[in-house]
């Protein structure tokens, strides 16, 4: 009698152009617009405001959150990520009945990551059990300097002390914790942040967000520079010093970058922002959050009223704080998904590419690849570590 051979299994077919999203997965953003304070490098969409209506809050996010779940039924949840603004000044109670509105509006992942970002001024031992309480399970914490002259120079309310105090209670009450820290600040040595890293890293932290101080038009910081009052910003050979070293120290320490500001253990990267860099779906819930749904097998892109009243009377008049729904070609997607799928170390896949997009890159790629600045293999298109530091100028020659 013949053994019975078996015929190898074929390998799954590509996803069509409507099922791309299924590649990243599915995410929910919720945005809370409040701070204690501005910060003068911030862009971000958020106000300081001396009174907040929590039940009307809580009202708008549960409705918002049934809108969107009548559009996307049965996804499955893989990540929640409350951003700001500042979400560790909400209410627990608030934090919590959000989180009961989305168990009943989705499925969720076995391993779903719910992400709660946190000033040091904020943190107590008895908040941040009411949010680990509620479901959150993993904490981002915005430090950004372990200097506090530093701190003052760059408006944030918290000292050193706090900010380690606020750590150890957040190590202590979830499973997963990650910090920001901003590099390349005014009149910093080389010498200075290879200090801070290191004293960062011996925080045992599983995730780092390390960020180059921008300076954005619209901030306190931008409004400075362009009157020339913003002394002692390092030259770019400075910068690029830093940025190397930070690599160096973050490998060494087992905290390899996987993204180009984000550094983690094996296992231990963002899965909500892998859902953006792998350019899944998410839906942006606040205001002025974006999002990315697929509906019907089209792919949209929405945007929240930015202004927190207005977003407000929105929800509460008219049953959606949504301003834009921008219909995306397979064409935007492409260039979206290869935007964003570049940031990260594992690359992009040129076949999904090419389902979303004709355009052929070769040519590019090859180029590119003669000066070492990218590498393909076995279909997926990497930046180099020596692509890495000139990504923007690798993203304008391969962008149409």
């Amino acid at each position: 009698m013949s053994a019975l051979v078996q015929s190898p299994q074929a390998a799954p077919a590509p996803l069509t152009r409507a099922e791309d999203w299924r590649n990243g997965g599915f995410g929910l953003y919720i945005h809370w617009p409040f701070c204690a304070s501005k910060c003068p490098y911030c862009d971000f969409n958020s106000h300081v405001s001396a009174e907040i209506e929590t039940d009307a809050w809580r009202n708008a996010y549960i409705s918002e959150l049934r809108r969107v779940a009548a559009l996307t039924p049965g996804r499955v949840l893989n990540s929640v990520f409350f951003g700001g603004g500042t979400p560790s000044l909400m209410d627990p109670e608030l934090v919590a009945a959000i989180l009961e509105e989305v168990r009943a509006c989705w499925p969720q992942g076995n391993d779903i990551e719910i992400t709660l970002e946190a000033n040091p001024t904020s943190v107590e031992a008895g908040r941040f059990r009411g949010f680990r309480d509620a479901g959150v399970n993993r904490v981002s914490m915005g430090i950004q300097a372990l200097n506090d002259s530093d701190l003052r120079a760059l408006g944030r309310l918290h000292s050193v002390e706090e900010a380690r105090h606020a750590f150890d209670i957040a190590r202590n009450t979830f499973e997963r914790i990650s910090f920001d820290l901003i590099y390349a600040r005014q009149d910093q040595t080389l010498a200075a942040w290879q200090a801070e890293l290191r004293e960062a890293i011996s925080m045992a932290a599983d995730h780092l967000s390390l960020y180059q101080l921008t300076i954005e038009q619209g901030t306190a910081f931008g409004d400075r520079y362009a009157r020339g009052r913003l002394k002692g910003l390092p030259d770019d050979d400075r910068a690029a010093d830093m940025y190397f070293a930070t690599q160096e120290l973050t490998d060494a320490a087992g905290l390899p970058g996987y993204e180009t500001s984000n550094h983690a253990a094996p296992g231990e990267e963002s899965r909500h922002n892998m859902i953006y860099w792998s350019y899944g779906d998410y839906a942006g819930i606040g205001p002025g959050a974006h999002g990315r749904l697929t509906l019907d097998g089209q792919r949209y892109g929405t945007e929240a009223i930015r202004a927190p009243a207005a977003w407000l009377n929105a929800v509460t008049e008219k049953d959606s704080g949504d301003v834009v729904k921008t219909t995306l070609s397979g064409e935007d997607q492409a260039w979206e998904y290869l935007m964003m799928g570049l940031r990260v170390t594992r690359g992009i896949d040129l076949t999904r590419f090419s389902t979303l997009s004709n355009h052929d890159l070769t040519p590019k790629i090859n180029e590119l690849t003669s000066y070492g600045l990218v590498e393909k293999q076995s279909g997926i298109l990497r930046v180099t570590k020596a692509g890495q530091p000139v990504l923007n100028g690798i993203l304008r020659e391969l962008l149409p």
